[in-house]
């Protein structure tokens, strides 16, 4: 049986699903997104951090430390049978998941890192690395879309539009990074390009 979740209520896990009134028409996403400035294109911050830990429960610590090659500590990443490198840390466009959100929390997404960044293929290709906080993080070329559980938590027109194709370079639904420099991560923190690569080299993964 699905958890239906109410706004306000503290446990958010993975088989939370989202408030339908709070869904949004595709309409009022798109016109949003238009009125929404576009993100810091150098410099930015970590507005929230969120591990997903055992038992699916969402909890968003105050300061984590990050490895190389290792997720958010505590993450169901580290839990997954031959955890790919690729996708060990999710990462979403925090104005954008607030867009989306509608008042829900934003740890209903799932993803780890919410920053205020442009996160488009444009400002960011496959490759690209950001300092954030003491640890540093590269772009992976590993797709992340909209699933079942996310058209569950905010309406199907929500998936609609973070997979619109003319959208897709925006990265609406998130980007996936991997840690190459361990270091201390908080919310508060900021966030630069420190390295930006050809957009040509941003070959997807399958």
């Amino acid at each position: 049986m699905e958890k239906k979740m109410t706004l306000g209520t503290p446990r958010i896990d993975s088989e939370s699903v989202g408030n339908p009134l709070r869904y949004r028409r595709l309409e009022e996403l798109e016109e949003g997104l238009d009125a929404l400035p576009r993100g810091p294109w150098d410099r930015g911050r970590v507005e929230l951090i969120v591990a997903r830990t055992a038992g699916g429960r969402r909890e968003r610590p105050e300061r984590v430390r990050l490895e190389a090659d290792a997720g958010i500590p505590g993450d169901a990443w580290g839990r997954q049978q031959g955890p790919h490198p690729e996708r060990a840390i999710t990462v979403m466009e925090f104005d954008v998941a607030e867009l989306i959100a509608n008042g829900q929390p934003l740890a209903l997404f799932g993803d780890n890192l919410y920053l205020t960044l442009d996160l488009s293929t444009d400002n960011l290709p496959a490759g690209s690395r950001v300092r954030a906080g003491g640890a540093v993080l590269e772009v992976t070329a590993m797709p992340h879309n909209g699933c079942r559980k996310f058209r569950a938590r905010f309406g199907a027109d929500a998936l609609q539009f973070v997979s619109k194709t003319e959208l897709r370079h925006r990265n609406l639904r998130g980007i996936y990074m991997r840690t190459v420099e361990g270091g201390e991560i908080a919310p508060g923190d900021p966030v630069e390009v420190i390295a930006r690569a050809p957009a040509s080299d941003a070959k997807p993964l399958s």
